[in-house]
């Protein structure tokens, strides 16, 4: 169930603007795309909506890989966002992180894994019990 959860506040006050290929790159027939580099993008601007309630965390584990959410990416939280049936957030248990999907269910809440290898978290009273952010985008590690 452990989330280790390393916090990365987003840098704002820079710009890291890198090429962007407005038209997009073909993952199907080869096109010249070189020519169409057209802008620049800051990452910290695409990525962060709310600066101060934005953060970045590092993901170890596996119980999120069906939802393409595997060790080692980094993951956009936004701890602004209202919690929703269905959206991937970064919840505090017990002491410990954990990233699932919430399920609001008669009941009661539920923290859906997607991996088989992991079963749901039902949520109860007597559990120290807060969604601490919504994840909002996933950085892809390779």
């Amino acid at each position: 169930m452990t989330l280790q959860l390393q916090i990365i506040t987003p840098d704002i006050s820079t710009q890291t603007e890198i090429p962007l290929f407005i038209n997009g790159i073909s993952c199907g027939q080869t096109s010249p795309a070189y020519e169409k580099l057209e802008n620049k993008l800051d990452i910290n601007r695409e990525l962060v909506r709310n600066p101060l309630t934005t953060f970045y965390a590092k993901v170890n584990g596996q119980s999120m890989i069906d939802d393409g959410i595997a060790d080692g990416d980094l993951l956009v939280i936004d701890r602004s966002l209202q919690p929703q049936d269905g959206k991937i957030a970064v919840c505090f248990i017990d002491g410990e992180f954990t990233c699932k999907r919430i399920r609001i269910k008669r009941d009661g809440i539920w923290l859906m894994p997607a991996n088989v290898d992991y079963r749901p978290i039902h949520i109860n009273e007597t559990q120290n019990f807060q969604i601490w952010g919504i994840v909002t985008h996933v950085i892809k590690s390779f």
